[in-house]
């Protein structure tokens, strides 16, 4: 486990609007082929049992670079990331594979300005009141409780 994940503090459920329905309904039109600001369905080996885990993300792209953010912190996708090193972003029947880095607290302020400033009204409460008009001291300190990983496409693969 890195030293973020084990200096994780307590992980903020999402409400049942969220789970039941926004959730349920973003994966569901993502399944369809029905991208919503850059979602997809993320599919990404578990950690333990080696099966194929699903959640819905959005894919942030900043300069150039694509980027997920765990806006709930440190959850189960993240663990599976870290040890699979990559995974799928499927939209409809497209699969996309890639494999991931995990960006450092130091290197993640910008893009959790640029997150936020895309989907503050779906994710902020995850925030602890840090938005994209945060200084750049407020992004840092809560830079630790929330992974962001580089997305590549995987060699070879389109």
């Amino acid at each position: 486990m890195s030293e973020q994940a084990a200096a994780a503090p307590h992980v903020k459920k999402p409400g049942w609007f969220t789970v039941n329905v926004l959730n349920r309904s973003i994966a569901w039109l993502t399944d369809r082929g029905l991208s919503v600001w850059g979602s997809r369905v993320l599919a990404v080996r578990g950690r333990k049992s080696g099966e194929w885990r699903r959640t819905p993300v959005n894919v942030l792209t900043l300069d150039d670079e694509r980027y997920l953010v765990a806006p709930r912190g440190h959850v189960q996708w993240t663990y599976n990331m870290r040890v699979a090193g990559g995974g799928r972003l499927l939209l409809g029947k497209r699969v996309e594979e890639f494999t991931a880095t995990e960006v450092g607290d130091d290197d993640k302020p910008a893009v959790l300005r640029a997150y936020l400033k895309r989907w503050k009204a779906e994710v902020g409460v995850f925030f602890d009141g840090v938005g994209p008009d945060s200084s750049e001291q407020e992004l840092r300190a809560i830079a630790p409780k929330h992974p962001v990983f580089r997305i590549d496409r995987a060699p070879g693969k389109r």
